[in-house]
């Protein structure tokens, strides 16, 4: 390394550096890898494994290649270069083998002897399964850990004889293509009565995130869909939520691909098709070609699932199928642009789910999927631009959140509306083929549907991509002497006074009693003038845009706030009453609209809303309002009325998913002693939901509610329903949460303690039940004492989590909190921890920004109320 001078030291630092990952694409190409691992039977054990890497090497200061690998020191049992005992070094987790024996502009060989690293390999008693994504896959295995080195990968895994295993490529690879692979371990290529090896064929080129496979003691399901074959790989063991889930499941694969290949011109690229179903998956889903990854509650649907989870379901499938073109078949050159396979995969999902549902207003369904969650971010301090440089791969996790899942693809509408969707499709065709097993940039992708628009794209994409934030968009209206509209004009400013513009297309919608009308128009500039309103009568209420598109802090004028606030329930059009009740969310958080009359709407709103997907958006508005900006005193005030409506709403509806819905906000808010005793007959079987079975989750998640309200016999309770689970899945799962809502608070202090140790953390899923359970509004003010330690532990939680945890952590750990000491508590850690990581602090900011607005909300109210006490009204 010495006479390689300062280049190669840079190349080796921590982490995937930008400039090791310029240089690697720059001097290697044509990657392949053979992988071989032997698998034993006891998690304990360790993974024995050997790779072969072939590539072409062009390197003409004859730097060493630096490999990535988490601690080789440890780990590497021999390395062989080009069939003969190798020069290597261990450095800061890369392997870096020495020049000597490499052969400039030829094929080269490394053969690597080693013992897998299990930090990505999601070990458990009887499956395992992996997951590389972002830069996970050398912390199993040596590999070259970056985007834009697509390699074809052959695999082969030696197993217990009675586990099933599943892989990118077919299962079909003949021994003697794998022989010499194991040279430390010749006995993992035979076969015998407790052990057997699958192979599995060379795939298309494809990114190390992607290289995966699962095996363990799986069941499978197959089925055809026009024509191609997919087999389902799960551990349920409901045969009849199996079978009640299994047609829908393959449905909806089939007419995502069939959709796909339609709209990009591009069969399926990737051979077979297969999917595993996997208890506590990290994520909803990951889209490993050949091998898509899948938690498994997001495809066996329980009986009493609502609407918004069936939508979920297919939104999720539809989603990771897109992903088999959009970020598989072309993928992002450098995790900055990790936001395109993203959006793409969000924005496609929503078209393909259309067919399936022709039943649901898919213009209201696209605004509650994106805007809410994207405006949670893009109203904080912390909120970051779509794209964001990235330095190393170290960081790639931190970059993930909802700005690129939900902000994207509504920047992504507003494209094909200046494009026209025939003119976007194009340009995707083009930019696919261009592009396909390779790597592309956001530039390049704008470069080619520049050519297709008038507009200056790249101008567009600067403050819509490459910046944080939204706009704040009013409209300002001028009658005439007859009370008609003499004009009508709609205005944008940047919140942060720095001139930027955010051009859009909206349409304003005018409201008179029942009835709302939309007006299109196009906001290019600072303000644009509505000329087809002119000449109508003044409207009841004026929404600045209810097109289910446009994106912004839509103030709304004081005469608008109090029309919706009296009458929004009953305004005919589905689509303006989401967005009412979206900017009077806006309103409440501005400290423009009171809570409890915020409340009062939705509460009629909940007893009148007859489209499921509103009734689900006011239901979660109801409850955080509930929860976060109501004083005990105003909630206990409230509990009754709001427990009757829902619960009456329940029992008059004729839709089992509509009843699932609200017996599900039901539950959420449910306080009184009345409501709790109900929900314990429910549990107990000694009263229905009529038409709502429950299902072993649906009691799991009552027994547990009635725990954290300590009702009396919770206890009991709790062990009767470990009595009941027969899912030993479900059952590990409840036994891990009890301590959570254990009324005893050491208990739950203790829970909180044992999270400290990694091995703990490592069913993400259940930890995050476990906090949001520990960190209940309910007893928020004993689990503030978590709230300080639970932002220390964010660096730790984003070195050993996956890409969601750091922001999933600090919303369980601060989402039932609304107090001022909770909010003081955040604000010092951050001023004591200038130098905390940017990104890091900027979730902390993300996540805190309820909160801090709560408490002051709170502050305000009860400032009010005491001034309101001095002056004698009370």
């Amino acid at each position: 390394m010495a006479g390689c001078g300062d280049t190669s030291d840079a190349l080796t630092d921590e982490g995937v550096s930008l400039e090791l990952a310029r240089h690697r694409h720059a001097t290697i190409h044509d990657l392949r890898y053979h992988v071989a691992l032997s698998l034993p039977q006891a998690r304990s054990e360790p993974i024995e494994g050997g790779i072969r890497i072939e590539f072409g090497w062009v390197d003409a200061r004859r730097n060493p290649v630096v490999l990535d690998f988490q601690r080789p020191q440890e780990r590497v049992h021999s390395v062989r270069v080009n069939g003969e005992a190798g020069e290597w070094d261990a450095v800061n987790n890369h392997l870096v083998v020495h020049p000597s024996a490499l052969l400039a502009g030829e094929r080269n060989t490394i053969d690597i002897d080693f013992t897998a690293g299990d930090g990505s390999l999601n070990r458990n008693d009887e499956y395992l399964y992996t997951l590389f994504v972002p830069d996970r896959a050398h912390h199993a295995l040596p590999l070259f850990d970056q985007p834009d080195l697509k390699a074809r990968v052959m695999l082969s895994l030696e197993l217990p004889a009675h586990w099933k295993a599943v892989a990118n490529g077919r299962s079909t690879l003949r021994p003697e293509q794998l022989d010499g692979l194991f040279a430390s371990h010749p006995e993992a290529e035979e076969d015998g009565p407790l052990r057997r090896t699958v192979h599995f064929e060379e795939t298309e080129p494809i990114p190390s995130y992607l290289l995966a496979f699962a095996a363990g003691d799986f069941m499978t399901e197959t089925a055809v869909r026009a024509g191609r074959e997919m087999t389902m790989y799960h551990r349920e063991t409901d045969r009849g939520k199996v079978a009640r889930n299994r047609e829908a499941i393959f449905d909806l694969h089939g007419t995502a691909l069939e959709w796909l290949e339609s709209y990009t011109g591009i069969p399926y690229p990737f051979g077979k098709f297969d999917f595993v179903a996997v208890p506590s998956f990290q994520y909803g889903g990951m889209e490993h070609p050949g091998s898509i990854l899948y938690r498994e509650s997001s495809l066996f649907l329980d009986e009493s699932a609502s609407q918004a989870q069936m939508l979920g379901r297919a939104s999720v499938i539809a989603h990771e199928t897109a992903h088999m073109w959009f970020g598989d078949l072309v993928t992002m050159k450098w995790f900055d642009d990790v936001w395109t396979k993203e959006v793409f995969a969000n924005f496609m999902a929503a078209k393909i789910v259309h067919p399936s549902f022709p039943d649901i207003d898919h213009d209201l369904r696209f605004l509650l999927a994106h805007h809410p969650t994207a405006y949670a971010v893009d109203r904080t301090p912390g909120a970051n631009p779509i794209r964001q440089p990235l330095e190393n791969l170290n960081e790639a996790g931190s970059l993930y959140g909802p700005i690129i899942y939900q902000k994207a693809p509504i920047v992504m509408r507003q494209l094909e509306l200046i494009l026209g969707e025939a003119g976007f499709r194009d340009g995707m065709r083009e930019y696919l083929d261009a592009f396909r097993y390779g790597n592309a940039t956001w530039p390049e992708l704008i470069e080619i549907l520049d050519r297709r628009s008038t507009a200056d794209l790249a101008s567009w994409s600067r403050v819509w991509v490459e910046e944080p934030g939204r706009p704040e968009v009013s409209a300002r209206l001028t009658l005439d002497d007859g009370g008609r509209i003499a004009r009508l004009t709609l205005h944008q400013e940047d919140p942060e006074g720095r001139g930027r513009l955010w051009p859009q297309a909206l349409a304003p919608v005018l409201g008179q009693g029942a009835s709302a009308r939309r007006f299109p128009v196009a906001l290019m500039g600072d303000s644009v003038e509505v000329a087809e309103a002119v000449g109508r009568a003044a409207p009841d209420y004026l929404l600045p845009d209810g097109s289910g598109t446009g994106y912004g802090l839509f103030r709304l004028d004081t005469t608008t706030r109090g029309a919706l606030l009296a009458s929004l329930p009953g305004v005919d059009d589905a689509l303006a009453r989401g967005t009412g009740y979206l900017a009077l969310f806006d309103a409440v958080l501005e400290r423009e609209v009171e809570p409890e009359r915020f409340l009062d709407v939705l509460v009629r709103g909940a007893e009148g809303e007859e489209d499921e997907q509103n009734l689900t958006r006011i239901l979660g508005y109801l409850g955080t309002v509930y929860w976060n900006l109501l004083h005990d005193d105003a909630r206990r005030t409230w509990a009754p009325h709001i427990e009757a409506t829902l619960w009456n709403r329940a029992l008059a509806s004729d839709s089992s998913t509509m009843i699932a819905t609200l017996f599900n906000g039901y539950r959420r808010v449910a306080t009184t002693d009345s409501a709790l005793a109900r929900l314990e007959r429910v549990w107990s079987h000694e009263e229905e939901v009529p038409g709502l079975p429950l299902s072993e989750s649906d009691e799991i998640d009552l027994a547990l509610r009635l725990a954290v309200s300590e009702h009396p016999g919770w206890e009991a309770i709790l062990r009767q329903q470990a009595d009941r689970i027969e899912n030993a899945e479900r059952a590990a799962r409840f036994a891990f949460l009890l301590p959570s809502v254990d009324a005893d608070p050491a208990v739950r202090e203790a829970f909180f303690e044992g999270l400290r140790d990694p091995a703990a953390r490592s069913r993400e899923p259940w930890v995050l039940a476990g906090l949001s359970y520990l960190n209940h509004p309910l007893r928020a003010a004993h689990a503030e004492r978590f709230v300080r330690p639970a932002l220390e532990l964010v660096p730790e939680i984003q070195r050993t989590g996956d890409i969601f945890f750091p922001g999933r952590w600090l919303d369980a750990s601060l989402g039932g909190h609304n107090s001022e000491t909770a909010a003081a508590i955040v604000r010092d850690f951050l001023e004591e921890h200038p130098d905390f990581p940017p990104r890091l602090r900027a979730k902390i900011l993300q996540s805190s920004d309820m909160l801090t607005r709560a408490a002051a909300i709170l502050e305000g109210t009860s400032r009010r109320r005491e001034l309101t006490f001095r002056s004698g009204s009370f």
